[in-house]
């Protein structure tokens, strides 16, 4: 019996070996990915050990935009069209990912996150703003407001983060928690997998152009940044709910109905613990209401700014 289950280990390893060696995608060069996802907006900012990928576009009052967990800077490019009319939008690829990259101390904790838009804000001369975030963007956004309530002007959440959920995880998250599975997000990235989870997020799956999957596979290849996807999925989540009870600045919650992967049943939990807010549920739309419907999600936004 040992024999056999001897052999049976071994075949595994072989197995595993082999998948990865057949399988194995390199990561692609940062320079190349900036001649592809960089334009004349695209600015460079030396912050805690790294160059931070940004734009700074338009003139009037400032707001921030922070994406979620695996995208970058580009998920509000049809937001920033429509803002940069009348505002001055600031977005970052923040630590882990995008042209960013990794953060060099591997924290990717909700502290080290705020601390990081704190410095980033501070850096660029910014005292009062509007902030929005999406999924752990937005969780990073409603956390900063809370600890800086004299510079968040306005707090806009997009399928925000934060809250304990029993909802099982998607399937990528699962297996970059679980050690050996973890290898193969690590070296294998099929732009299959890419494209799967993009359909999770999105509720139409029409809008899932190959456009798009492409920009989230790329971005995905930077060096560094499976490392750092896998090093934030495996961060000890830490609750700080309470603090969304002290949120000072006026809110707007947006949520689409549809989400698959934050439920929107803890929308009315953002609407009931923060102050001074406003729910804005989206029909027929997943995680990403930037991008799955910019134009009502952008005009929703722009009402609740030109208000407050």
């Amino acid at each position: 019996m040992l024999k056999k289950f001897l052999y049976f280990i071994l075949f595994t390893i072989i197995t595993f070996i082999l998948i990865i060696a057949f399988n194995f995608q390199k990561d692609i060069p940062l320079e190349n990915l900036k001649k592809k996802w960089t334009n004349e907006e695209s600015e460079y900012l030396d912050l805690n050990g790294m160059k931070v990928h940004y734009r700074d576009e338009g003139q009037g009052e400032p707001i921030v935009l922070i994406h979620g967990t695996a995208a970058s800077l580009h998920t509000w490019d049809d937001w920033t069209n429509e803002l940069k009319k009348n505002y001055r939008v600031i977005r970052m690829d923040i630590p882990a990912f995008g042209l960013t990259g990794p953060d060099p101390e591997h924290d990717y904790s909700i502290k080290n996150y705020t601390d990081f838009i704190d410095g980033f804000v501070n850096k660029i001369g910014l005292n009062g703003f509007a902030l929005a975030g999406n999924s752990l963007g937005g969780q990073i956004a409603w956390n900063y407001a809370a600890d800086h309530p004299t510079k968040v002007k306005e707090l806009i959440l997009l399928d925000p983060a934060g809250y304990p959920s029993s909802k099982a995880k998607p399937l990528i998250f699962q297996i970059a928690k679980t050690p050996i599975l973890n290898v193969l997000v690590k070296y294998i990235t099929p732009i299959s997998i890419i494209r799967k989870n993009i359909e999770e997020v999105y509720f139409d799956d029409s809008k899932v152009s190959d456009a798009l999957v492409k920009r989230y596979h790329e971005m995905s290849l930077r060096a560094g940044n499976r490392d750092a996807f896998i090093a934030r999925v495996k961060t000890v989540f830490d609750d700080t709910s309470e603090k969304l009870k002290s949120i000072k600045s006026p809110s707007l919650i947006i949520w689409g109905k549809e989400d698959y992967w934050i439920p929107v049943e803890l929308a009315p939990k953002y609407h009931n613990d923060i102050p001074n807010s406003e729910l804005f549920i989206m029909e027929k739309v997943g995680h990403v209401p930037m991008e799955e419907n910019p134009d009502k999600s952008v005009q929703r936004t722009i009402e609740f700014l030109e208000k407050n």
